[in-house]
């Protein structure tokens, strides 16, 4: 294995919940190695499952089984798998929630975890999950990164993003009933996903992120007329944390930030709650958009979108924002412990 070979980061692909499009688009992205400059690949999870991909997907490649990620021979071309033997795809059927396909993705995504908890991987991708699936499963999470949270004891501000190209959305509230969402939303909360945001981008390599702040109310509340929350609330504390010398403007109505944001004038917008950022994100790009969960010890990455049960083995299912999220891992991943 050459010196560059070496430095690349080492990232753990994960096929997501075996019932949707999760093993046929790694399959598909493991085949072509569009990543290989960019990452070392190892799959996790049950060989029967990638054989599956493999199938859906019409491709094929060499893969081989190894233990530990320490015997990985990085220079033989073959795709290397972490057979966990813990799923027959075979039994739980495509297209359709399935409480065991959801607990054996949890448990999977607990394997990763630990993986990298140990420094034998720098990043976490995975496929497609179904949430529903892995609350029914008995990981009773209202998501996936309130339980990345809770596996490695993490206690303090955490976040989903998503990146669609160069923009960076945040949220203040993510998975939450919108009307417990309004009672979350304060000073501290506001501050902190301003700030996280801020930083994960420097991260990335964005010297100066430009922060857009979305409004809660219609028309940024309408001087008043449709709510004081932005008069009284946001503002001032968006320009409270402009003051420590975050490039963060606002609160700007939500139904016109994020035209502003797509058109060049901000690298990131932050929203109130939840459905405010994903619906224009995914309408802007819904097969490019890559979720982030900032804020852990543990970094992870998956695409934006869901299982996609209608098209499930029909060989259509697009690999490119699976391809960004590993991209996207391989970028903020950090080498050697060092985080970039």
């Amino acid at each position: 294995m050459d010196q560059e070979t070496a430095e690349l980061p080492r990232i753990a692909l994960l096929f997501g919940d075996c019932t949707g499009i999760g093993p046929e688009i790694a399959a598909r992205v493991l085949a072509e190695r569009n990543l290989s400059d960019r990452a070392r690949l190892v799959a996790v999870g049950d060989a029967r499952v990638l054989e599956k991909g493999m199938h859906d997907a019409q491709v094929e490649f060499a893969w081989r089984r190894v233990e530990r990620v320490s015997d990985i021979d990085w220079s033989d071309p073959t795709v290397p798998l972490i057979d966990l033997g813990n799923i027959d795809p075979a039994e739980v059927g495509s297209g359709a929630i399935s409480a065991h396909s959801g607990r054996i993705t949890g448990e999977t995504l607990r394997h990763a975890i630990w993986m990298a908890k140990r420094g034998e991987v720098d990043a976490v991708t995975f496929a497609p999950l179904n949430k529903a699936a892995m609350y029914a499963g008995g990981f009773k999470f209202p998501d996936e990164h309130k339980f990345f949270a809770n596996v490695l004891g993490h206690n303090s501000y955490f976040s989903e993003m998503n990146v669609l190209d160069p923009h960076w959305m945040s949220r203040v509230t993510s998975h939450v009933s919108l009307r417990e969402a309004l009672d979350l939303i304060n000073e501290q909360s506001i501050t902190d996903a301003i700030e996280l945001v801020d930083r994960m981008m420097k991260r990335a390599g964005i010297e100066k992120p430009r922060i857009a702040v979305a409004a809660l109310n219609p028309h940024a509340g309408e001087n008043g007329l449709f709510g004081r929350d932005e008069i009284e609330l946001i503002r001032p504390t968006v320009e409270k944390v402009a003051a420590t010398g975050i490039d963060c403007t606002g609160p700007f109505p939500s139904d016109t930030v994020y035209i502003r944001a797509f058109n060049g004038e901000f690298d990131s917008v932050v929203s109130m709650y939840h459905d405010q950022g994903q619906i224009a994100t995914k309408m802007k790009g819904f097969n490019r958009g890559v979720t982030i969960t900032a804020g852990l010890d543990v970094l992870f990455t998956t695409p934006a979108h869901g299982t996609a049960f209608d098209i499930v083995g029909q060989g259509v299912a697009s690999t490119g924002a699976l391809e960004s999220a590993l991209a996207l891992a391989a970028k903020l991943a950090p080498r050697n412990g060092v985080r970039a």
